[in-house]
């Protein structure tokens, strides 16, 4: 069970609340109901009052011994006997049923409407006849002094089944194109017919003629659904003898008079949805309206509204037990609902133990202990100057924070930030004024703030492309890289510094090719030499390999040294430290056995740091020789300068243009 309040009036939800599985055994059904809670808590009202799929329709007998309802899927009807408060019998159909009528005081006779045109008759032990009709029905109605059974579809006639006589009679032609539904009247029989043009019609089935027309689409026409077209008429109800309620496609609810064309109330739902069902309380001045988002309670005199039911899935149809506070709705949903407001009347016989129930519920409602305290983490009290309060009874310690009385909450922080509304406020009026002066010249942006040379990157190579693949930016795998700070690429790192002219060449490379496509669309046969094109192209080529090659050495030596300046500044600085002073070579040969190896490398210039493609890193070192090996070396590095000093240069003959082949 669930207790809301709306306009100061307490609704009860009777169906809401775990429910046990089927498939699960006694034993075990008794053994959740102790170690759960809600699922003593639960009010199980009627025992299976519910579909496999949804229901579409629910009615109560005229005794108000049994509840119906038909769902899906498969399309099936349920009978609940309320005596027992369990289901009585079950049915399976052949297709879905738009309406039912019960014909008799208890569940021994009903009609059924299908989707697929037929009309199909139960008694007590099953079906009894099913026939078909010409048109698909949306509705029907029984008017019990003649025993003819009205059926309203996609057609202009009525259809009049006597159940007396067992056949068809000649149908009612109306001036409207299609009929959405219709009621008789059980005090005099007038049968009224709600059509898809606005109109309401009315007939008098004694002398088989039609007694007027009236107009309820003039009454709820706005200019906002002038463009619509008519609204059409979605539900009819009588209240009485003499007032009706009629229910449009717009969502407006209008209350007439039979006896004059103007209504006496015109309600507007506001949701711009179909009415689906109109019920008025014998006891009470108030309607029941319903569309498929709430079901709405008002006054019929003035219009103000009582209370509203709303759900978390959409409405079907409406029952409400007669002279009680309970009704009944069919939902989109596997549970049928059921709510129940005390004020509207009591309960019915077979449920009222809810009266006493309820009357517990109010007496035992109390307010929730943590409606007037707010909960703070230890740096909110320690901002806000209540961090001296710990350990008293002012705070009250919860997981990772402490609940504080909201009083006690909102004066500390008006005295921490007094100037937190003012700030709030210019804030919200820069706003304002820069969404109604926006700038004349707007530049869209669609980069991102992390990431965007990369992000750029990636979009010049998709529009570059002619088959478009997947979107990086847009890719849910790949979200994180151009929104989460952490992933900004590093271009003071050493892998980025080493990776950069790769990365560089690649983008010269590419604008290159772009620009050469368009000179090759224009055709030059006399100057096709292959020998020329053949050295241009490895010119180029050489050319770029060697400034890519000068870049990389470059910045390998700017991060050697900044290496080496970073080491010095260290011993230097520990040197300062050192109290004692030691003569220059004492101190040199204490400084080279206190130094790690990785610094003593990098002081003679060694590259120890080699960084891997994915950014990891290697240290590799040699260690020196004999000194014949270190002499050697340095003769063969003398002698290469020496033969490279004497070698002829052949640099210039590539620059030079090659002689035609005769």
């Amino acid at each position: 069970m669930q207790v809301f309040e709306i306009d100061n009036v307490k609704i009860y939800n009777l169906s809401a609340g775990k429910s046990l599985p089927d498939w699960l055994s006694e034993r075990k059904k008794r053994a959740l109901l102790k170690k759960n809670v809600d699922l003593r808590r639960r009010v199980e009202l009627i025992q299976e009052f519910d579909m496999p799929g949804l229901s579409t329709s629910i009615r109560v007998s005229k005794d108000g011994q049994y509840i119906m309802a038909t769902g899906i899927y498969k399309p099936r009807i349920k009978c609940y006997d309320v005596n027992n408060l369990s289901l009585k019998f079950e049915r399976c159909l052949d297709s879905e049923v738009v309406t039912f009528e019960i014909l008799s005081d208890d569940y021994t006779k009903i009609v059924f409407l299908q989707c697929d045109r037929y009309v199909e008759f139960h008694v007590g032990h099953g079906r009894h006849y099913r026939l078909r009709v010409p048109r698909f029905g949306r509705d029907i109605s029984y008017h019990r002094p003649s025993c003819d059974l009205f059926v309203v579809g996609a057609s202009s006639e009525v259809y009049r089944l006597n159940l007396e006589l067992g056949q068809f009679l000649a149908p009612y032609v109306t001036k409207a194109t299609e009929i959405n539904c219709c009621a008789v009247n059980d005090d005099h029989g007038l049968l009224i017919l709600g059509t898809e043009s606005g109109h309401v019609e009315a007939w008098d089935p004694r002398t088989k003629s039609r007694q007027g027309i009236l107009d309820c689409a003039l009454h709820c026409t706005d200019s906002e659904y002038k463009n619509d077209g008519l609204p059409a008429i979605t539900a009819l109800k009588f209240d009485g003898a003499l007032k009706m309620g009629v229910g449009t496609s717009t969502g407006h609810v209008l209350l007439y008079d039979i006896r004059s064309s103007k209504p006496l109330l015109v309600k507007d739902h506001m949701n711009e949805t179909p009415i689906k069902s109109i019920e008025f309380h014998k006891q009470m001045d108030y309607v029941y309206s319903m569309d498929a988002s709430v079901v709405k309670i008002w006054n019929k005199n003035t219009g103000k509204q009582y209370t509203s039911i709303e759900s978390s899935v959409d409405f079907n149809d409406l029952c409400v037990v007669p002279n009680t506070g309970l009704s009944m709705m069919a939902v989109e949903d596997q549970k049928m609902q059921i709510y129940y407001v005390p004020s509207l009347g009591p309960a019915p016989k077979w449920c009222a133990f809810l009266d006493n129930l309820t009357e517990e519920l109010e007496s035992s409602a109390s307010q929730t202990v943590y409606d007037d305290y707010k909960f703070v983490t230890k740096q909110e009290l320690e901002s806000l100057g209540l961090d001296h309060l710990l350990g008293t009874n002012l705070l009250r310690a919860y997981m990772h924070g402490y609940f504080v009385d909201v009083r006690l909450y909102k004066r500390a922080k008006s005295i921490a930030d007094p100037f937190a509304f003012d700030e709030y406020k210019k804030r919200k009026i820069r706003e304002k004024i820069e969404q109604e002066r926006p700038s004349r010249l707007k530049v869209d942006d669609n980069l991102p703030h992390v990431n965007r040379e990369l992000a750029s990157r990636l979009m010049d190579t998709e529009n570059r492309k002619k088959k478009q693949t997947g979107n990086l930016l847009k890719d849910d795998r790949f979200k994180a890289l151009f929104e989460n700070p952490d992933f900004e690429v590093d271009k003071s790192a050493e892998e980025y510094r080493l990776l950069n002219p790769v990365l560089s060449r690649l983008d010269k490379n590419k604008d290159k090719g772009k620009e050469s496509v368009e000179p090759m669309q224009v055709e030059e046969p006399e100057d096709n030499d292959s020998d020329r094109e053949l050295y241009e192209s490895s010119e180029d080529s050489s050319d770029e390999d060697r400034s890519w090659v000068k870049e990389v050495k470059k910045q390998h030596k700017i991060i050697r040294h900044s290496k080496q300046k970073e080491v010095e500044e260290e011993e230097s600085d520990t040197e300062e430290k050192s109290a004692p002073r030691i003569p220059n070579s004492i101190r040199s040969l204490t400084r080279v056995s206190k130094a790690s190896l990785g610094d003593r490398l990098a002081k003679e210039g060694v590259s120890t740091m080699v960084s891997g493609t994915g950014g990891n890193k290697e240290m590799k070192f040699k260690m020196r020789g004999k000194k014949s090996e270190f002499d050697k070396n340095k003769i063969n590095k003398k002698h290469f300068q020496e033969r490279k000093q004497i070698v002829r240069r052949t640099g210039f003959l590539m620059k030079k243009k090659m002689p035609k082949m005769l």
